[in-house]
């Protein structure tokens, strides 16, 4: 068993009703070699005398191939004088209808199966066995060491090539393909992680990161911190940053702390992250008021101006550009036009979209981010970024951002081991097409609604790597969660404002592989489809 996945011979009656489905799913939907029917089931031929090794993950079949010994096979029918093509042997079987669910398709799912069958020939005798293998996947069956014999078989749209496998070349072969599972597809890769963090780690940063430390005092640290701040600042177009060993909430502590002196402000909250900097303002003692605007919705921009108008004692304004809870997407321009136009501080909280979409902080007093989320590193440094002349005005060591640029950037112990896997991570994002991962979620989001399923963020100001949804009151999210998880999707759904509102939430931090997004709605589909005991409901 691996990951959940378990493999046998076919017994059951629901294992056989699945195995018909899927027939039906590969060799009529996808490889249109049998014609369709209403029932969307493909009873093979052969089913009386065929024995199914199948994949299962707790009742839902995702992979299967037959195996049967009774001559006709259906390559007698299909290639004259089949004996002459084959090499010596003393017992023959015909393999046939392999098939894989398409969004699990996989190294460690046809693996078990070949290793099954490899276990099932050994128990019946047969040294040799026969297959049709679609063309499609031609490398894919040589690579498990079947050798093609004869002239293609089939019809135009399904076409196939006769294949044979000796016993002793699968043991080989299979061996062998085992040994390059980890480094075709390594563990980390059998989950999808649709988390807002910790995020997928790319290997140029994974061995940056277990290099031998070095240190923080040395000449060449010290030299590589100004070139990450360089490349920080350019990233967003910030005259200066300074690097915190700490998370995000640190960050947003510091421009608390650094707004101490400032005036009145006001904190403009439209979801959980926004609400947090009203905590950080009340702990920090500020002068403030929260102007609170809708869960999901966009910032009310016309009314706040009215209260800037308003109240002119009001010298700063604090918001989330990308709140990460609800997927919505705040409009920096218009956040920089207002302020700017009464000549009043704008700060902002820019820990979900830095590394995710192009950012303009000119003009922006403080801005917080972190090297975990977009950028697509290890959780565990955090930034400030600013545009002005500083001064520490009593502030804590810690926070004191004066005490930063006076010191190169290392006032106090630094992890050389997170700052090179922050490097290598900042080289990959300057180098990202931004658009790409906006294009996947636009598409997401237009086949969740298709579902029926409420997105949280209407399109005109949805972000381009969150997506939060709203299943129906009958469904619960922590169960669908959980389901996800089993299928291997892994999706933000545990936080205490996520489980209030019944929300999951899809993040796209980083690149990834469309395959697993497209297949993604469909996996969703299942879920919310299934029964209580994990059987999908006949439709």
């Amino acid at each position: 068993m691996s990951c959940g996945l378990s493999f046998k011979i076919a017994t059951e009656d629901w294992e056989f009703e699945q195995i018909h489905a899927l027939n039906y799913k590969t060799f009529v939907q996808e490889i249109p070699q049998h014609g369709v029917n209403k029932e969307k089931k493909l009873v093979d031929k052969f089913h009386e005398e065929n024995s199914y090794c199948i994949c299962l993950r707790d009742r839902r079949l995702l992979g299967m191939l037959a195996c049967r010994s009774k001559r006709p096979f259906s390559l007698d029918l299909k290639l004259a004088d089949l004996a002459a093509y084959l090499p010596p042997h003393n017992a023959l079987c015909e393999i046939r209808l392999l098939s894989v669910e398409k969004e699990v398709r996989g190294g460690r799912i046809l693996v078990g199966l070949m290793n099954m069958l490899m276990e099932y020939c050994n128990e019946q005798g047969y040294d040799l066995a026969v297959i049709s293998g679609t063309v499609r996947q031609l490398k894919l069956y040589q690579h498990l060491g079947f050798v093609p014999f004869g002239p293609l078989v089939g019809k135009p749209e399904a076409m196939f090539q006769p294949m044979y496998l000796a016993r002793e070349t699968i043991v080989r072969n299979l061996n062998s393909f085992l040994e390059q599972q980890p480094r075709l597809k390594p563990a980390v890769k059998d989950s999808v992680n649709f988390l807002p963090g910790p995020v997928r780690i790319c290997e140029a940063v994974k061995e940056a990161f277990i290099k031998t430390p070095v240190s923080h005092r040395s000449d060449r640290f010290l030299k590589d911190i100004a070139q990450i701040q360089h490349k920080l600042s350019q990233l967003v177009n910030s005259k200066s940053v300074q690097i915190l060993l700490g998370s995000g909430t640190l960050a947003n502590d510091v421009v608390a702390a650094n707004l101490s002196n400032k005036g009145k402000g006001i904190v403009v909250s439209n979801g959980e992250f926004c609400e947090r900097l009203v905590d950080h303002a009340q702990r920090a003692r500020l002068d403030f008021k929260e102007f609170k605007n809708t869960w999901g919705k966009a910032i009310y921009y016309d009314e706040l101006e009215i209260i800037l108008d308003q109240e002119p004692s009001i010298r700063w304004v604090w918001a989330v550009h990308l709140e990460t809870s609800t997927g919505v997407l705040n409009d920096l321009s218009k956040l920089k036009n207002i302020c700017k136009k009464r000549n009043i501080i704008l700060c902002l909280d820019c820990v979900s979209s830095i590394g995710a979409l192009p950012i303009d902080l000119k003009g922006v007093f403080l801005a917080s981010g972190v090297s975990g989320k977009a950028l697509c590193s290890y959780p565990g440094l955090s930034f400030v970024f600013y545009n002005h002349a500083l001064s520490g005005q009593g502030l804590p060591r810690y926070m004191d951002l004066e005490l930063y640029s006076k010191s190169e950037g290392v006032p106090f112990t630094h992890s050389s081991n997170f700052i090179y896997a922050l490097q290598n991570a900042l080289n990959l994002t300057l180098s990202r097409d931004f658009s790409i991962n906006a294009k996947f979620a636009e598409g997401l989001r237009r086949q969740l609604r298709a579902l029926g399923i409420k997105v949280v963020a209407a399109e005109e100001y949805a972000s381009p790597n969150v997506i939060s949804f709203e299943l129906p009151g009958d469904l619960s999210s922590e169960t669908i969660g959980a389901r996800l998880e089993n299928e291997g999707y892994y999706l933000s759904y545990r936080s205490s404002y996520l489980l209030e509102r019944n929300w999951l939430q899809v993040c796209l931090m980083g690149e990834y592989d469309q395959r697993d997004i497209e297949a993604f709605p469909s996996i969703l589909a299942s879920c919310l489809a299934m029964k209580e005991d994990g059987i999908l409901k006949v439709k």
